[in-house]
């Protein structure tokens, strides 16, 4: 029998396995006989075996041996000599030879025989190979760096079963590594901090108790600052510049950055709680560009609702805190302002394109229809970019089909690539995020676009934006829009069915006005109603046949409950993204639920609806899962796993955030 065949067999232990399970249910099936003579099969295999493995070790000894009497003198004594670990394998990866030293850096493992995967799978031989690297760097091995330097044997007369081999020099790089790694902890950032809400916590402050408020952020910020032995300067009331090394940003990293903390513990008798704002720039080549960075994101941290920390390293970020309740900050001046400049865009556009996130909703499509009502009005082109209806908005479209103005209005993506010309307009609603929108291609295209929406900032938003309108302290986009609408044009021109298309993408958004509404959002949904918008027609639209209220009741029905957390997978013949989404909201009506997550297989994706009560920050739980939205209301689409791969990142996504939580309330605890 030839040696490769005779290898192949003892090598593969586990068709042994399968045998051995064989054998043991012919014997459980009566099968005496049989079992028998199987079984002394099998023990003349597993001493062929043996005996094999044996011969194998003989053929590695046989192999150096000949090896070694085909080098000279002086070869074989470089080798055995060298100053640096040196390892001898096939292409296999099987470690056949190696040096004194590389055993000393193994703690004198025996590394013969076993794989080079079991000192760093780094090293990858097929890359060797084909000569797409010569060089391993920064290899890992018992906490010492190494450049692994690879140099394939072609002589055949080297080489073992006609095998050409592979020799690995380790060239210690751990002084240099930590040279480099000392002098990336001296850099310096830049970290921009500013004050969510300082005026409205002076507004409502005690005046006698002002001064008081005022010493107490200033001292809890300048201890801050010296604590990292940062330059630090105030350029306004509430805004702060400090240049820190990196060593100590990677310090605030592991504590989670308690500063967010302290600065929200204040009470100097201040009736609000304080938050802050901090965007960190590193990795720049310059100061300037630190800073940039540093500002960019301040302006994400600010865009999420504030009350967190962004780094910005190039194009990574890393963002921390983020776990309260957004503060309302906005005010009709920026809604104003925002107008004014959205109309002087319009008028200098030869056409406008209004389009949405993917499947959109009646919020996305109210915004829609309110843009689009004053840019007819102002005697401009106007399209809604919407490739297909879904059940949503259906009702409403089709209210909206029987006026005239509306029957060319809504265009797929093919027509829109056919309309879209150099001075076109793009106005994106209730998204920001270019894996939300309905289409990237048409960002890319357009070369002027503006983006209106509440949603919490994401790391992957549209950064070509000429005017940027994002407010997550908003309700809904259609409460934006129906205020920008007041400043647009003197005499709104709104249908009444526009009108209830802004009132029911409010109405939506706000869980029929009794989740996350302010005095704003009552002002804008009583402008709606002198238009003639009628609450009693916008809850018609929601109404529900039999079999839909059936499937819903049967995603809650399928819902497991764990410490205030409700998860549900829709069963079969219940699989539909808006139901699932309706039964995510039902389930907080359930006493004792503070979040709920409902899964829904939709094709190849898998779609995830969470909800919560604002106890818990489903953002970033979805964040973490690759999706994002609102610390109350947010998404994810899964792709390329099982719903049940799905469930177990959802339960490992919950549990991160559970203990996160927890650590942070010790941090408060600890700073009374």
């Amino acid at each position: 029998m030839d040696n490769r065949f005779k290898y192949f067999i003892t090598s593969n232990k586990m068709y042994m396995l399968i045998i051995a399970l064989l054998i043991l249910l012919i014997f459980a099936n009566g099968d005496l006989w049989l079992g028998i003579a199987l079984s002394a099969m099998y023990g003349l295999l597993i001493y062929y075996g043996t005996k094999n493995s044996a011969f194998k070790k003989d053929e590695w000894k046989r192999f150096i041996e000949d090896f070694s009497l085909k080098l000279d003198g002086a070869t074989r004594n470089t080798l055995a000599s060298l100053p640096f670990p040196l390892a001898m394998v096939d292409f296999n990866g099987t470690i056949l030879w190696y040096n004194r030293n590389l055993s000393d850096v193994m703690d004198e493992k025996d590394i013969l025989g076993t794989n080079i995967n079991s000192i760093s799978k780094s090293i990858n031989l097929k890359h060797a190979v084909s000569g797409k690297k010569s060089v391993f760097r920064d290899i890992v091995v018992n906490s010492r760096f190494y450049d692994v330097y690879v140099s394939v044997v072609d002589s055949q007369e080297y080489s073992q079963n006609g095998e050409r081999i592979i020799l690995l020099y380790f060239y210690d790089t751990t002084t240099s590594h930590q040279i480099l790694k000392d002098a990336e902890h001296d850099k310096y950032s830049i970290m921009l901090m500013e004050v969510d809400n300082f005026d409205d916590v002076m507004k409502a402050t005690e005046e006698e108790q002002k001064p008081l408020f005022i010493a107490e952020m200033e001292r809890t910020v300048n201890s801050y600052g010296q604590s990292m032995n940062a330059m630090l300067k105030k350029y306004s009331n509430s805004k702060y510049v400090l240049c820190v090394q990196n060593k100590y940003i990677e310090n605030e990293i592991e504590k989670k950055f308690e500063i967010l903390d302290s600065v929200r513990e204040i009470n100097m008798g201040n009736k609000l709680a304080v938050t802050v704002s901090i965007g960190i720039g590193q990795g720049g080549e310059t100061p300037l560009e630190n800073e940039r960075f540093a500002l960019s994101a301040k302006e994400l941290a600010l865009g999420r609702g504030g009350d967190q920390v962004v780094i910005k390293n190039d194009e990574q970020l890393q963002f921390f805190g983020g776990r309260t309740k957004e503060v309302e900050k906005r005010t009709r001046v920026r809604a104003r302002v925002i107008a004014h400049a959205l109309m002087d865009l319009i008028k200098d556009s030869s056409k406008v394109f209004i389009m949405g996130h993917i499947n959109a909703d009646i919020d996305c499509l109210g915004a829609g229809v309110g843009l689009f009502s004053i840019t007819h009005h102002m005697g401009k082109e106007c399209y809604i970019i919407q490739d297909s209806i879904n059940a949503s908005i259906k009702p409403m479209v089709e209210k909206l089909k029987k006026d005239p103005k509306y029957e060319d209005i809504f265009v797929d993506v093919n027509r829109t690539f056919e309309l879209l010309d150099e001075n076109s307009l793009l106005i994106l609603v209730d998204a920001h995020n270019k894996g939300y929108i309905e289409n990237v291609r048409i960002v890319e295209l357009a070369k002027r676009v503006v983006i209106v929406d509440h949603h919490r900032k994401s790391k992957d938003f549209i950064g070509k934006a000429v005017l940027s309108y994002i407010e997550p302290y908003a309700s809904s986009t259609s409460e934006l829009v129906t205020e920008m609408i007041q400043y647009m044009v003197e005499k709104p021109p709104l249908t009444k069915v526009e009108a209830e298309a802004l009132l029911a993408g409010i109405y939506v958004d706000t869980k029929s006005f009794y989740f996350k509404t302010g005095v704003r959002t009552f002002e804008a949904a009583s402008f709606l109603r002198k238009f003639g918008a009628d609450t009693l027609d916008v809850k018609k639209l929601f109404s529900d046949d039999f079999g839909t209220y059936l499937k819903r009741a049967e995603i809650i029905k399928a819902a497991t409950v764990e410490n205030g957390v409700a998860i549900s997978v829709c069963p079969p013949g219940s699989e539909d993204p808006v139901i699932a989404a309706q039964a995510a909201d039902e389930l907080l009506n359930i006493t004792g639920i503070k979040a709920s997550f409902v899964l829904v297989k939709m094709g190849e994706e898998i779609l995830l609806s969470a909800r919560s009560l604002g106890d818990i920050n489903v953002q970033l739980i979805a964040e973490n899962l690759g999706g994002g939205g609102h610390m109350t209301m947010a998404g994810v689409a899964f792709a390329g796993i099982t719903v049940e791969e799905a469930l177990d990142r959802l339960k490992q996504a919950i549990e991160k955030d559970r203990k996160e939580g927890e650590s942070n309330e010790g941090n408060i605890v600890k700073g009374r």
